[in-house]
């Protein structure tokens, strides 16, 4: 067990540097873990090198670890080394290559067709499996499980990217997979070794002024570390080589009307296409 440090070496002042620009906390604890934690970056460049023997049974085993809400477990994964299932995966994500330049594609599922099944199966009604509250339990459960695969794949020296545009089209994606009613991907994570010649850049996150609050919730103090990361965010735009629009702008294009959601604007209807009744 790796004891915490309370003083910041050189190589935790250049990580909490790059994660957060200047305007970075002080007196953090340190070790091995949070080192990791704090170099991640997601990573759309990848070898079509295949993964280890045994590496998905080991991102799932750590998935299977993570908590989930009353050992209810209502998530699945499919994971899609096909390539011809990767390309077409690829396309339903608006063209984003490198779901098919990676060897795996690990799809979380929000599973409520599980729990139907076995209520069915003792001859009981499932009726609780209908409403909102178990669709954000097996999303927010889905999610808890990847974030936990994700740590595991970097630590074995893997690359991650999520795909939140399995969301654009869930009912062909539900297809595509095979997906009985009361199923739902909710996201994707590609698993691959990186690309040397094609690096990613640790993205920097908004001050802790901003998301942190002790006692109660501030909003109107948020103002001043907003301005301040949107000057972070457009110094990391212009060294990527991206229009440097700062962070501000993403926010306001994003909500700024439905069609700016890339399909997921429906995203009710399709989940009750796929049999989740959402009451």
């Amino acid at each position: 067990m790796t004891t915490a440090a309370t003083d910041l070496a050189d190589p935790a002042a250049m990580a909490l540097d790059l994660r957060y620009g200047t305007d970075h906390p002080s007196g953090l604890r340190w070790n091995p873990t949070i080192a990791g934690l704090l170099d991640h970056r997601s990573v759309r460049a990848y070898l079509p090198d295949p993964l280890p023997v045994g590496t998905i049974e080991t991102l799932v085993a750590a998935a299977q670890s993570a908590a989930t809400s009353s050992n209810l477990q209502l998530w699945s994964v499919v994971a899609v080394s096909d390539a011809d299932k990767r390309a077409k995966l690829a396309e339903l994500a608006g063209g984003q290559k490198h779901i098919a330049e990676a060897p795996v594609i690990l799809l979380f599922i929000a599973d409520l067709a599980r729990p139907a099944m076995i209520a069915n199966d003792a001859g009981v009604a499932a009726e609780g499996y209908d409403f909102l509250e178990s669709f954000v339990v097996a999303a927010i459960d889905a999610a808890l499980a990847a974030q936990n695969a994700v740590v595991a794949a970097e630590s074995l020296g893997l690359a991650t990217v999520y795909i939140g545009a399995m969301r654009n089209d869930p009912e062909a994606v539900a297809a595509l997979i095979g997906l009985p009613p009361r199923a739902m991907v909710v996201f994707g994570l590609v698993v691959g070794h990186a690309d040397p010649a094609r690096p990613a850049a640790v993205k920097p996150r908004l001050p802790q002024t901003v998301v942190l609050h002790h006692e109660s919730y501030a909003l109107e103090h948020q103002r001043a570390g907003i301005a301040a990361y949107d000057d972070t965010a457009r110094t990391f735009q212009t060294a990527q080589g991206q229009n440097p629009v700062g962070w501000r702008a993403l926010i306001v294009s994003r909500g700024r009307n439905a069609a700016a959601l890339n399909g997921r604007d429906r995203l009710k209807v399709a989940l009750r296409a796929l049999g989740i009744a959402l009451r």
